[in-house]
């Protein structure tokens, strides 16, 4: 059985803003190791559940928070930038399951530090469906015909994969008060609950279907302001919708889709002045 792992750092226990998941703030480093011991616990669980291969993908902002010489010694770990397919890089149909940790809500909704991708994302579609970073990563691996078996991060995280995975088995390590305040459990509570959820998901992993997209998909991206619209409308094959900051490409498939989302994500990233 081989296991995919994408780690995000929001939906890290304990982990209630900006401070503990930005490398050049006070709680960073607190963070980090946080995140790669909570990645550990599934890793562990996965080999005790019969993985004969594990790989590690860092999927937070520059993606090189795991700390390797902290990560367990069985597992791979697919670190740094720039990723062809970001959080899901080197995600194919050779694995068996997939699994989401640090995970949080998507953008303009409840949740711990929820966003997509980048700040300046207000809204993202998949054939008008409304789709976050978990979404549009579950239709990655759907492609490759991969289920999600298992989501952890922050309550609003877990609510939104029930509503997207049917049967997936998913850990709330926090309850959202506010966008940066949290009521967590502990990080040995956490990885104790991670362990045996894991082990739960895996071996139920077939009752779990993967997440599919039409075959040729199109994206959405709103805004939150006119400018990034303008430059995420300068990749060929765009359209601005006229009086609006939404921006529309049809794709080949979901692998295109979400390549597009990246350059058109970055290229608003551009925009100097809100």
């Amino acid at each position: 059985m081989k296991v995919y792992l994408s780690v995000d750092m929001e939906g890290i226990t304990g982990l209630p803003d900006y401070t503990y998941v930005s490398s050049n703030e006070k709680n960073y480093e607190r963070g980090r190791l946080i995140m790669t011991r909570e990645a550990n616990a599934v890793i562990e669980a996965a080999f005790e559940a019969g993985a004969t291969e594990v790989v590690v993908n860092d999927s937070h902002s520059k993606m090189n928070n795991i700390i390797i010489e902290e990560l367990h010694q069985e597992a791979q770990l697919i670190t740094g930038d720039v990723k062809p397919f970001s959080m899901v890089q080197g995600l194919t149909a050779d694995f068996d399951a997939a699994i989401f940790v640090g995970y949080h809500a998507r953008a303009g909704q409840k949740g711990v530090m929820s966003h997509a991708m980048t700040w300046g994302v207000r809204n993202m579609w998949i054939d008008d469906h409304v789709i976050g970073e978990l979404g549009f990563n579950a239709m990655v691996a759907g492609h490759y015909g991969v289920p999600v078996v298992m989501v952890a991060g922050d309550d609003c995280a877990a609510e939104e994969a029930h509503k997207l995975i049917e049967n997936v088995k998913t850990v709330a390590v926090k309850e959202t008060i506010s966008r940066s305040s949290v009521k967590s459990l502990t990080p040995a509570k956490a990885r104790e609950k991670l362990k045996l959820a894991t082990g739960e998901a895996l071996s139920g992993r077939k009752s779990i279907q993967p997440v599919t997209a039409s075959d040729a998909p199109v994206l959405k991206i709103e805004f939150t302001n006119y400018g990034e619209a303008e430059w995420a409308a300068l990749m060929p094959g765009t359209v601005l919708e006229p009086g609006t900051c939404i921006v529309s490409y049809k794709a080949k498939n979901i692998l295109e889709a979400y390549q597009a989302m990246l350059v058109m994500t970055e290229l608003a990233m551009r925009t100097t002045f809100c």
